[in-house]
């Protein structure tokens, strides 16, 4: 008798071992597919991350404590830091979600957004390479705007726990302190430039003064781009803005009062197709909500690498989603770019090389020719595209 109650409890054990780790299985199963759907991001995409992760920082390998217990595992690291990414929400909001501390959360988030810069923000916020503008500049010349890389424009990102003796500094038009990122965008959404980190105090103006956006073509590094509208030659490319911006060579702005249909059909073109660093500031602030609310955190420097690993995974997201069907076949379309060698370009050398490059970047006779020529060429061969 008191063997068959043995067996009988040793068989009960092993099926309550047995289906609490059916119930482990199926709630972190179930938790990693909910957890994908709010992070917007494929599965696929969700694992290449968290595995490169964890190879190149020790701190998201699981480990064993003195006990032997072991630790917290890599996914539940990384989902914590894409929880307060992805929706903004508190840290101790982490302690009832998935049994971590508060304390181990913000290191997680820290460690995360620094990862994520160093593995993938050379391949995911670099500057347009030779195969990159070509594309761009097909992409271009078929909505009417030949020669355009991107369009051009700034967000502010609201700083809640903003030091008291630097709200002076940070507080501008938005009336609260805020940071500003700068941004160039192209069609896809895919974010070519960002610069972010000064005060909101400035305006548009001063943040390009200070950027670093056409710091390669100053220097003879970039791409060439070269195109002919109106028989008149370019030799470089330009971004599409708002009012604000100055009247470069590499800017084209809309009209404020256009008179008569071919100017107004310009301002109507040009502010539609300028939209596109607009839409990637809003999908970007729906993806990750922590850049649409206030930042708390009290380090500008965390608040930066927050900023840099959203916008690398806003476009790894991009690249993922990207629907090869609707992808621009720009080899047969003309010589918009000349590739050359990188030993090879017309790097300037001397200060006076550089000096005329700044020159020609800030040319106001080249921006008023092109704003011409490009009026004249969506009038006549793209009358009907917007």
């Amino acid at each position: 008798m008191g063997n068959l109650y043995s067996d009988a409890g040793l068989q009960i054990s092993w099926s309550i071992h047995l289906l609490s780790f059916i119930m482990l299985f199926l709630c972190v199963s179930f938790f990693i597919l909910i957890s994908l759907l709010r992070f917007r991001m494929a599965r696929p995409l969700f694992l290449r991350i968290m595995q490169a992760i964890e190879q190149h920082d020790n701190y998201f390998v699981q480990k064993r404590d003195r006990c032997g217990q072991l630790g917290l595992s890599c996914l539940q690291k990384v989902t914590a830091a894409l929880m307060m990414i992805s929706y903004g929400v508190p840290i101790d909001f982490m302690d009832q979600y998935i049994r971590i501390g508060e304390s181990t959360a913000l290191e997680s988030l820290k460690r995360f957004v620094i990862a994520v810069v160093e593995v993938f923000g050379g391949e995911y916020l670099r500057s347009p390479n030779e195969h990159d503008t070509a594309r761009l500049l097909a992409i271009g010349e078929r909505r009417g705007f030949p020669g355009m890389l991107g369009s051009i424009d700034c967000m502010h990102w609201q700083w809640k726990n903003c030091p008291v003796a630097w709200h002076g500094q940070y507080t501008g038009h938005k009336h609260e302190p805020t940071i500003i990122l700068e941004a160039v965008a192209s069609k896809d959404l895919w974010i070519w430039h960002a610069f972010f980190g000064l005060p909101g105090s400035l305006n548009d103006i001063n943040v390009l003064h200070r950027s670093h956006l056409f710091s390669k073509l100053a220097e003879g590094e970039a791409p060439q781009v070269n195109f002919t509208i109106n028989d008149h030659n370019y030799t470089m490319g330009y971004y599409l803005a708002d009012g604000i911006y100055p009247k470069w060579a590499t800017f084209v702005k809309t009209i404020t009062n256009p008179h008569g249909n071919k100017r107004k059909y310009f301002a109507k073109a040009q502010e539609a197709v300028r939209k596109d660093v607009e839409r990637a500031f809003g999908v970007l602030q729906a993806r990750f909500a922590i850049v649409r609310g206030p930042a708390r955190s009290w380090d500008k420097e965390t608040l930066r690498e927050i900023m840099t690993a959203c916008v690398i995974m806003h476009n790894m997201i991009v690249e993922d989603e990207r629907n090869e069907e609707d992808d621009f076949h720009y080899e047969g379309i003309g010589q918009l770019v000349r590739p050359t060698q990188r030993e090879v370009r017309n790097r300037t050398h001397e200060l006076h090389e550089f000096m005329q490059a700044h020159h020609n970047i800030r040319n106001m006779e080249t921006h008023s020719q092109l704003k011409e020529d490009l009026i004249e060429h969506l009038w006549q061969r793209h009358a009907d595209l917007y």
